[in-house]
């Protein structure tokens, strides 16, 4: 079975939520679908997924969808990972060291942005530092 056939109902979602700059693309047997919208939607195209893959044991699929616009410094975020916590790192890299961990669902403050890829975070237990966007949903 194709990828984009498996995930039909996820890329309609995301095209049907009206996803800004949505990309969908294969490459080396994996699925990649890029895009921009409200942390409404990002959850809920993440939920689909959930439904496609229980387990998120595939390892086909890259659903790098950002929730960015309209967020600033002080809001509440909510830890959006797969199954795991979220790493907080010392700078903005995969290459700097994990300093912390937010758990899945866990709710964190913005302290700032980085970039698009990376914000500063802390979480309830003043834990601090910086992680990647993509698991990061804006709380509305």
């Amino acid at each position: 079975m194709a990828l984009q056939d498996k995930y039909k109902e996820l890329i309609d979602a995301a095209t049907n939520a009206g996803v800004a700059n949505l990309q969908v693309r294969e490459q080396e047997g994996v699925l990649y679908i890029d895009g921009d919208t409200s942390g409404t939607t990002k959850q809920q195209l993440w939920d689909i997924y959930g439904k496609l893959d229980p387990d998120y044991s595939g390892g086909d699929l890259m659903l790098n969808i950002n929730s960015i616009a309209g967020v600033s410094e002080g809001a509440k975020l909510k830890v959006t990972t797969n199954r795991t916590n979220l790493n907080i790192r010392k700078g903005p890299s995969t290459e700097d060291t994990v300093v912390g961990k937010a758990a899945r669902h866990e709710i964190v403050t913005l302290v700032k942005k980085e970039n698009d890829q990376w914000w500063y975070i802390q979480t309830k237990d003043g834990e601090e530092g910086y992680s990647y966007t993509q698991y990061l949903t804006p709380v509305e």
